[in-house]
């Protein structure tokens, strides 16, 4: 049943980094702002505890600095919103399926949520078809969500529309949520950029991309290469133009600089995934920004 969180938890454990082993033990940002409000105990003074939390009462009584321990509020909605237009069953720019590295992706933020007590729902669709999965906890409803993700993505699927998911969300996700968006646009349209800065009125946003396959790169200068988008094949000298390949990597390297600014200018933390090996890293990069973020 748990085919995808079993390869998941599998890269897990050969990434066995100290900050990771943190991450998933609980160190991102809540959505409520606080250190909650349930009284648990109290514990000794140590350097670098808020001074807010000193009990001066207890601490009188028991000639020894004391601070109060509180029960934080910890059950969060964490929405995954994955676009699965048929673009997304293509190859990214390290010659990987972005298919897998959205369910990989999708499920080490799911996975987090689930081992935080929190519940995980999924929004997934395309230019003709939108599907909302309830959040829940668990990791049988995490594979069924990941499961869901990974089929609707296919080549002969309708093209991606990434205003017309987030459209949706705006309509149907009305709970507030850490709402994870993973796409491979390498542009914001201005309805998309409209859409996300409605969202960050409601929702903490987190913003995932993977990007699109150079055709110029010598690793897949001599494979037979077709556009998903248009089912036409990308002719073979194209594949060995030098000059091509520089200017698409000057493009490409402007359109990731131009996407960052703009999602940085609407308070949306953002990260690019380019393959599996760097996918708990740029998880980890993600929420330690979001993180720091939430402090300023």
């Amino acid at each position: 049943m748990t085919t995808h969180l079993t390869r998941i938890k599998a890269r897990l454990s050969i990434h066995a980094h100290r900050k990771v082993r943190g991450l998933l033990e609980g160190e991102y940002a809540a959505i409520h702002v606080g250190r909650g409000i349930d009284f648990n105990d109290l514990r000794e003074y140590v350097r670098g505890d808020d001074v807010k939390d000193i009990d001066w009462k207890a601490s009188a009584r028991s000639r020894q600095v004391l601070i109060k321990r509180y029960v934080a509020e910890r059950k969060h909605t964490v929405m995954l919103c994955v676009s699965t237009g048929r673009s997304m069953a293509a190859m990214n720019d390290a010659a990987v399926s972005k298919r897998e590295l959205a369910v990989l992706v999708s499920g080490l933020m799911g996975l987090l949520a689930v081992r935080h007590g929190d519940v995980v729902g999924l929004v997934h669709g395309d230019a003709v078809r939108r599907h909302t999965g309830p959040a829940k906890g668990g990791e049988v409803h995490l594979e069924r969500l990941l499961g869901a993700t990974h089929d609707a993505i296919t080549p002969g699927g309708p093209p991606a529309d990434l205003s017309a998911l987030l459209r949706h969300v705006v309509r149907t996700v009305r709970r507030r949520t850490i709402l994870v968006v993973v796409s491979d646009e390498t542009s914001l349209s201005v309805e998309s950029a409209d859409l996300l800065r409605r969202l960050t009125a409601q929702h903490e946003v987190l913003f995932l991309t993977l990007g699109d396959l150079d055709p110029t790169q010598p690793a897949v200068a001599d494979r037979r290469l077709v556009d998903v988008d248009t089912a036409a094949e990308v002719p073979g000298w194209l594949r060995h133009d030098r000059v091509l390949r520089r200017e698409l990597a000057e493009l490409v390297g402007s359109e990731e600089q131009q996407l960052r600014r703009r999602l940085e200018q609407l308070g949306v933390v953002h990260e690019r995934v380019h393959n599996a090996d760097s996918a708990i890293s740029a998880v980890f990069r993600l929420l330690e920004r979001h993180r720091h973020a939430r402090r300023r």
